[in-house]
């Protein structure tokens, strides 16, 4: 949602040892991208192949990254081994801070209702968008998924946006989300930001999934065909 989540590996102790760099910008790209396999991770990151692996060896035993299987590689029909970050990953660096909101949400449905709720999860968003307006003034809607989806990183939320094959639309993926917790108890979180984003993008947007409810991120599916174009308006006096 809102909240700025801090940049992996960024508070640890050994932030500034080169390996745990390396393993840090891994993760973050996990997070982001995932699923994603040793070799997508190597050439993006411009590192070997055993380099890769070494550092995802080592976020597997820490509970940081696990195997998600079923991309087809290819080569016989076989699926390529990826790699999703885990709850764990997710939720470092936020502390105690999500159990904290989700007491104070609890307690606010309590004594005031459910509608309390929606009311604070649309209060949010309205200020998410006065934020983000500004910078989604692109004149087509995938330029302006695209500036939605600089703006969610620029606050942590680890944003792309990722074409679908086929098809005359693309997905804004967040792969990281520092109240993910919250939201799978309180479901209107996730509904006021759908909310705002076909507001910002001036489009019918559909949320696929979600971190809150078990995705590996949370996923917008946006409609981007242009409109046909208008016919030539006629000169005055033209036959």
């Amino acid at each position: 949602m809102t909240e700025t989540s801090a940049r992996v590996g960024s508070d640890r102790p050994e932030a500034n040892d080169p390996e745990s760099t390396t393993r840090g910008r891994v993760l973050a790209h996990i997070i982001a991208d995932g699923p994603v396999t040793a070799a997508e991770l190597a050439r993006v990151l411009h590192l070997t192949a055993a380099g890769i692996r070494r550092h995802i060896g080592c976020l597997e035993e820490s509970g940081m990254v696990a195997v998600h299987d079923g991309r087809p590689t290819g080569a016989r029909g076989r699926p390529a081994r990826a790699y999703v970050a885990t709850e764990r990953a997710h939720s470092e660096g936020t502390g105690e801070y999500p159990d904290l909101a989700t007491q104070a949400l609890h307690f606010l449905a309590s004594v005031a209702g459910d509608e309390a709720i929606e009311d604070f999860a649309q209060r949010r968003m309205e200020d998410l968008e006065r934020r983000y307006a500004p910078k989604i003034t692109a004149p087509d809607v995938e330029g302006r998924v695209q500036q939605l989806a600089d703006a969610l990183s620029d606050d942590g939320f680890a944003a792309s946006v990722r074409p679908v094959a086929g098809a005359v639309t693309v997905q804004l993926c967040q792969g990281h989300c520092p109240v993910q917790h919250v939201a799978a108890q309180f479901p209107a979180l996730c509904d006021a930001e759908a909310q705002a984003f076909s507001r910002l993008l001036g489009s019918h947007t559909q949320r696929l999934v979600t971190l809150a409810n078990g995705g590996h991120v949370c996923t917008t599916n946006v409609p981007v065909a242009s409109s046909p174009p208008r016919p030539p308006a006629r000169r005055s006096g033209a036959g």
